[in-house]
């Protein structure tokens, strides 16, 4: 996963993808589809975790928030270049229930961790996967559930196992666990195998756009990414691909927070305060993702 990325229809176009195909959607088990025209209620700001935030976050009066506008829906632009999606509503409503605003800026995926440690960006959503490799860098509070999804061309012309990739050309993205998942299991396992790897440890694009692009054109045989993103991607491109296998390596997302603050406690609460009066479900309805929703936020809770 990626971390585990405008939602209008694939058009003949290739250059249409870069609108629409910016990353996830519904889960094959959620149902439903990705929906921006959903009403979501303003929540209120919780005295109680106003007064956890840091002086200089709470006299600043907003959240500098990181995302990699690339993965729908979870962040993605829509068709006027807005930064959309299921992760920036929910920035929202977070820096809202802490009496904030919320100021979401565009970055790409593998920036976004060391401009948090340079003191840039305050928090990220950006469908970043919780692991014990982020959290020795940054705190992390968990808000869903992905998996890895593979998605082929539609009939699977090349004949792509998911179970056994060597040898296949898989498009992914850089800096997701997808890519480390190639790099330091799938080729050395087909290594070990006698088997050819998969070439250059995967086909790495930095935006999502360009993953589900070249498995359209053909130029890669299957792509990885998380679960609600490949499924987003085969909506959207109106039946030109499928997906391969099931989800695996389930685990959770986390928002991404300055190493060892009072923000990170405070934005724990934040989340499980949306989470008990109904916000954080309506804005994955909203996004058809609801399949992936947990009841409990955890700080640094990562196993692996």
């Amino acid at each position: 996963m990626r971390r585990t990325r405008p939602a209008a229809a694939f058009a003949s176009a290739l250059t249409a993808t870069a609108l629409a195909l910016t990353a996830a959607g519904c889960s094959s088990s959620g149902g439903g589809s990705a929906s921006g025209t959903v009403s979501i209620p303003t929540p209120t700001a919780v005295a109680s975790l106003v007064a956890q935030l840091p002086p200089d976050v709470k006299s600043g009066g907003k959240l500098v928030v990181a995302t990699d506008a690339s993965y729908a829906p979870n962040e993605f632009k829509d068709a006027s270049g807005n930064i959309v999606g299921m992760d920036v509503d929910l920035a929202k409503a977070i820096a809202q229930t802490l009496g904030l605003t919320a100021d979401v800026q565009n970055a790409t995926f593998d920036s976004i961790i060391p401009g948090m440690t340079a003191q840039k960006y305050q928090m990220s959503l950006s469908s970043f996967t919780d692991t014990k490799d982020r959290e020795a860098s940054v705190d992390m509070v968990t808000y869903f559930s992905a998996g890895t999804g593979t998605a082929v061309k539609k009939g699977n012309p090349n004949k792509v196992d998911p179970s056994d990739l060597c040898g296949k050309k898989v498009a992914v993205q850089t800096g997701t666990t997808q890519a480390d998942e190639i790099k330091n299991v799938i080729n050395p396992a087909c290594q070990k195998a006698g088997k050819p790897t998969v070439p250059n440890d995967g086909d790495k694009f930095d935006l999502q756009t360009d993953v589900t692009t070249a498995l359209v054109s053909g130029r890669d045989d299957a792509m990885l990414a998380d679960s609600p993103v490949v499924d987003y991607a085969v909506q959207q491109t109106n039946g030109q691909l499928q997906t391969l296998g099931s989800v695996t390596d389930t685990a959770p997302y986390g928002v991404v927070l300055p190493k060892g603050t009072a923000l990170t406690q405070a934005v724990q609460g934040a989340v499980q305060s949306l989470m008990a009066n109904g916000i954080y479900q309506d804005i994955l309805k909203k996004w058809g993702v609801q399949a992936g929703a947990v009841t409990t936020s955890s700080v640094n809770a990562a196993t692996s």
